[in-house]
């Protein structure tokens, strides 16, 4: 299994349909290994991120409960990262100006 995607079966309360589709889009970003979307390529990725969501709400609809609770929190329910994701919300909210400084919006940011 993809070590970045979580179990969401079991959860507590149960999984959200945000952390289904950044669980979907990890996974077609592993199998395609495609990590940054492009023109020609996001309306296909974002078609299957939506399909393989929808799977996955179905069939955690459909099976039944854990006997015992994942033992791993998904990233959303994380403070830290819901912490950096806003950060990052706001830093592009911030940045929809022209303006002149050291770095390039258009490049990945370092990991």
């Amino acid at each position: 299994m993809c070590r970045n995607i979580t179990t969401l079966r079991g959860l507590e309360p149960p999984a959200t349909d945000e952390e289904i589709a950044a669980a979907a889009r990890q996974f077609v970003r592993k199998v395609t290994g495609v990590q940054s979307p492009s023109a020609t390529t996001a309306e296909p990725l974002d078609r299957a991120v939506e399909e393989i969501a929808a799977i996955v709400t179905r069939l955690l609809d459909e099976l039944p409960a854990r006997r015992q609770p994942p033992t791993t929190v998904p990233p959303l329910r994380r403070p830290e990262v819901r912490a950096r994701l806003e950060h990052l919300h706001d830093h592009d909210h911030d940045h929809d100006h022209d303006h002149d400084h050291d770095h390039d919006h258009s490049a990945p940011a370092a990991r």
